[in-house]
């Protein structure tokens, strides 16, 4: 081991525990993501300041893209349930600020309007919006560097046709170095017109027990893809069953403190003219010290609260995502900052599937994907990035659904049906998609009745395996996955404690996280900024993406 790896190691094995401690609050809120976002093709933003918050107290000044009105929005994906644990209502919203700002979710080959509002303070000048890799008409406003602007106060239209699917960003065409770095960004993701789709499997509904709490029954989990045809792009291997959007991104304290300070002297001054030179800015944007690292708008743990939640006015979109064993999941990346920010998604590598809307395919053969497999997904300044992840438990070397057969508990006597891949794939089963060469492996080798309890599996240390303590907050899958880890001392490997919701989930828990060790920090405070948990769900706990 270097002398670099060994620094690293042992700043983990002293901050791991922190990690499992605030894992443990974290996992009890139950919250889930999607990608959600507002319907088109019409759209009325506004480029607005407000205040966002941090997860070490900090409410930050900030300027972002917002809804023109607070109503009137279709609100994706559909909402079949408006509560989280408690009953608490969760209702959509697009305030006339947020960070990011709205989702555009548009269609392949419809033409869309985009109507900006500069409701910036005066002082801070112009503002624009631009759409990379879009023909873009703009009509109004005033000439700018790149694109049409909008003066304080007035309005700019931007017109155009999305000629392919995929994920793209949009972010102010002016000052760029300042504006951007305060908030004024977003997405669009382009769902493909239902010319030439692919037959893609319909997303399983074989989540949810029944009255005795011991099968499956059908139509217990909702579809939330955004995609009505199943696919993200006209190629069978764009298929998916669930899909999230992360927007990475840092935050320079210092340059906003300063457009917060140089806006309130300039205001007396535009008071009396706009034109008057008292009533603009200087913000130094360099030197440049990123103190916050956010994914979608928000840092750790507060990404990890539901989408919409209330104490987030103007940062709507969370980080969590949840997916059953098996399940396609569509990963859209932006790297919406100034920096390049290497994620790690642990359990599994990411296959590419398109960068900006440019899908990657075989030079041969059409439709034969060929992006590569990364073990961290890289995104440059304005770049987006699709990709297919998805988790199976193969080569655990034991059975995550901790089958034994014993007749007091019916999930423990499931079988095994291999396809020619090796994995259990009839749908209505608990274990779909396990990988029957583990089957009724036991986690140990002397299990006490069907719970663990000694060899020949050695789980690792838990302060230096790459989840921390909470080791994937349960060796089993499932509902009883709490007693089946609980050995004969009354303690859950590896380190007595759970840390996934409690009632009926308790799945694996992996860390995603920067690969730059300072952006999981928040203003140097660990755990913190690029960092969020991703939960493996067995199949009958059904995944509510409402939230």
């Amino acid at each position: 081991m270097s002398a670099l790896t060994t620094i690293k190691a042992t700043s983990m094995k002293r901050l791991l525990p922190l990690v499992a401690a605030a894992a443990a609050l974290l996992l009890t809120a139950g919250a889930r993501a999607a990608a959600p976002g507002i319907t088109g093709p019409t759209f009325a933003l506004t480029a607005q300041p407000a205040y966002i918050t941090q997860p070490d107290g900090q409410a930050v000044y900030s300027w972002g893209y917002g809804c023109t009105t607070p109503t009137g929005h279709t609100f994706v994906p559909a909402t079949l349930s408006a509560t989280v644990p408690g009953n608490i209502p969760i209702t959509p919203f697009c305030n006339t600020m947020q960070v990011p700002g709205p989702t555009l979710v548009v269609t392949e080959g419809v033409q869309v309007s985009v109507t900006l509002t500069n409701a910036l303070p005066a002082s801070a000048g112009n503002t624009s919006i631009l759409f990379p890799g879009f023909n873009v008409t703009a009509t109004g406003g005033v000439a700018g560097l790149l694109t049409q602007e909008a003066a304080p106060g007035s309005t700019v239209m931007y017109t155009f046709t999305p000629g392919s699917p995929g994920t793209r960003a949009y972010y102010s065409g002016t000052h760029g170095d300042l504006q951007v770095e305060m908030g004024l960004y977003g997405a669009i993701i382009v769902l493909p017109n239902s010319a030439d789709v692919p037959t893609c499997p319909t997303h399983s509904t074989y989540a949810g027990l029944n009255t005795a709490g011991t099968a499956l029954v059908a139509g217990g989990e909702g579809d939330f893809r955004l995609s009505s045809t199943g696919a993200a792009y006209h190629v069978a291997g764009s298929c998916y069953d669930r899909e999230y959007l992360f927007q990475f991104s840092e935050m320079d304290p210092v340059i906003h403190r300063q457009a917060e300070e140089q806006v309130a002297i300039a205001a007396a001054a535009c008071t009396t003219s706009v034109t008057s030179p008292s009533c603009s800015l200087h913000v130094a944007t360099e030197p440049y010290h990123p103190a916050y690292f956010m994914i979608n708008g928000r840092s750790m743990p507060d990404d990890m609260d539901p989408n919409y939640a209330f104490e987030y006015p103007h940062q709507p979109y969370n980080g969590n995502p949840h997916m059953h064993p098996g399940d396609q999941v569509l990963l859209r990346i932006i790297g919406q900052g100034r920096w390049q920010h290497p994620f790690h998604e642990h359990g599994n590598h990411v296959r590419v599937l398109a960068r900006d809307g440019n899908l990657i395919v075989s030079k041969s053969e059409a439709t034969l994907l060929a992006g590569p497999l990364l073990f961290t997904t890289t995104t440059t300044p304005g770049q987006a990035m699709d990709g297919i992840f998805y988790w199976t438990g193969r080569g655990l070397n034991w059975d995550p659904y901790g089958h034994k057969p014993v007749s007091s508990d019916p999930n423990a006597t499931l079988t095994c049906s291999p396809d020619a891949n090796g994995y259990n794939t009839v749908q209505s089963a608990i274990n779909y998609y396990e990988w029957c060469q583990d089957h009724n492996k036991p986690l140990q080798a002397a299990p006490f009745g069907d719970v663990a309890g000694g060899g020949p599996v050695t789980l690792p240390d838990p302060n230096i395996f790459a989840n921390g303590a909470w080791f994937g907050g349960s060796p089993y899958l499932g509902p009883n996955a709490t007693t089946r880890a609980v050995g004969p001392t009354g303690t859950t490997p590896p380190s007595g404690t759970i840390a996934n919701p409690p009632g009926s989930e308790a799945g694996f828990a992996f860390m995603w996280h920067s690969h730059n060790e300072r952006e999981i920090t928040t203003n140097n405070i660990f755990p913190g900024g690029m960092m969020m948990m991703m939960l493996v769900d067995s199949r009958e706990f059904v995944i509510d993406e409402s939230n």
